[in-house]
């Protein structure tokens, strides 16, 4: 499993996820005080307007509230878990840090003041200049100054598309200078084994026998989101072997890692060779996201068409009755189901069925919103609110999954602050 990261990940190939450690409070919070509308004279609850962003900025305040750090060398980061774990570090790992940026980026462009700038920055203290080959990279912790632990290619990557989106959003270029340097550690992770690709790891390459040692659907569909998504933004001289990487890496996956039956994506090729088969929702949004692009950037027909068949036969195989419920996705990675229903917004523009598949989403999340969440107003896993399992309720990833969900469907829904 990963060391730097939440230690239940479930993407690692040896798939079974651990329990984090017992937990006790860093310190007293204020309470929690949402606002909600009264009964009517009449006696009857009157209907609620649904307002998505503003159920996304409450949900910000809470994490705020709850996981911000206040002082020391961290404060300004945040705690992997409220309530704090006794062996948990000052500060996330950057994956938790990452994902709370993505949903942070979505309130900024909603309207919202959130410090955002300065919470970009904070990336650079992750980053990490040593490591097992010679390229700068972003570290899986920081004590606040410097990155260290180990470097992801696909933590990497989702720190890439948040820079990104950071120089959409603030016109900054040192965002791209940054965008830039990624591209060189992403390349730092290729090689010919297995025929080309990434690894999932810096200091797992090639290790037969290793479980971690494997080229993962996460670290190349990650790659390939982040490339398409820079080529938009990167200088002319770079735009040709941008592409290109991005092209070897879709074309990769592609061949090794998709389910020829229902074209969804298992999880990763190990370095022996033997395809670990389980299939996670991020995985194929990753894959969808990126062939719309490279359609995009492209023209090419094939890149379209791919990307419509992953995300009818995602829908097919995640979408089912569960608790109750008769459709709804997963009730567990909520952080991953968001990354596929993103996807499903950037094709839903050439593929009707999409609508559908976004709504099936937009009425987990109302189900979440109201059953899903503890009386502090942080998320459960479950968004059905009937599997509460405290050890992993309490992770910060949970809380970055519903905020950046709610930001999401409110941008989707054209709401503006």
């Amino acid at each position: 499993m990963k060391m730097r990261k939440t230690v239940w990940r479930a993407l690692v190939p040896m798939i079974s996820i651990l329990a984090v450690s017992c937990a006790c409070s860093d310190g007293a919070k204020e309470e929690y005080n949402p606002v909600h509308g009264g009964d009517s004279q009449q006696g009857e609850k009157p209907v609620e307007k649904v307002v998505w962003h503003e159920r996304a900025y409450e949900t910000f305040g809470n994490i705020d509230r709850l996981y911000k750090v206040g002082t020391g060398a961290t404060a300004g980061f945040y705690n992997e878990n409220y309530p704090k774990g006794n062996g948990d570090l000052s500060a996330s790992f950057l994956w938790p840090y990452d994902g709370l940026m993505s949903g942070v980026a979505l309130l900024n462009k909603l309207g919202y003041e959130v410090d955002y700038k300065a919470k970009v920055e904070r990336f650079q203290a992750y980053w990490r200049t040593s490591g097992a080959v010679a390229v700068c990279g972003y570290g899986s912790q920081t004590n606040g100054t410097s990155g260290g632990g180990d470097r992801f290619y696909d933590d990497n990557s989702i720190v890439g598309l948040n820079l990104v989106e950071a120089y959409r959003q603030l016109k900054d270029p040192v965002y791209l200078t940054r965008c830039a340097q990624i591209v060189q550690f992403l390349l730092s992770g290729e090689d010919d084994v297995l025929g080309g690709a990434l690894w999932w790891c810096e200091g797992q390459k090639n290790k037969p026998g290793n479980g971690d040692s494997n080229k993962p659907a996460c670290a190349n569909g990650y790659a390939q989101w982040f490339l398409t998504s820079y080529y938009e933004f990167c200088p002319e001289s770079e735009k040709a072997g941008v592409l290109a990487l991005a092209k070897r890496l879709y074309d990769w996956e592609y061949k090794n890692l998709r389910d020829p039956e229902d074209n969804v994506y298992w999880n990763s090729k190990g370095a022996d060779g033997v395809i670990n088969p389980t299939k996670w929702t991020y995985n194929s949004g990753a894959m969808i996201a990126s062939g719309v692009r490279l359609y995009k950037i492209t023209g090419e027909e094939h890149y379209l068409s791919e990307a419509k068949a992953t995300a009818d036969g995602a829908y097919n195989y995640f979408v089912r009755s569960r608790n109750g419920i008769p459709l709804c996705y997963p009730l567990n990675d909520p952080w991953f189901t968001i990354k596929l229903v993103r996807a499903y917004i950037e094709l839903e523009p050439y593929h009707k069925n999409c609508s559908r598949y976004i709504e099936t989403f937009v009425a987990d999340l109302e189900r979440a919103w109201k059953d899903g969440r503890n009386s502090q107003g942080l998320f459960y896993e479950d968004w059905s609110g009937k599997n509460v399992n405290p050890d992993r309720d309490k992770s910060l990833l949970m809380q970055d999954a519903a905020l950046e969900s709610l930001g999401a469907i409110a941008l989707y829904k054209g709401e503006k602050k």
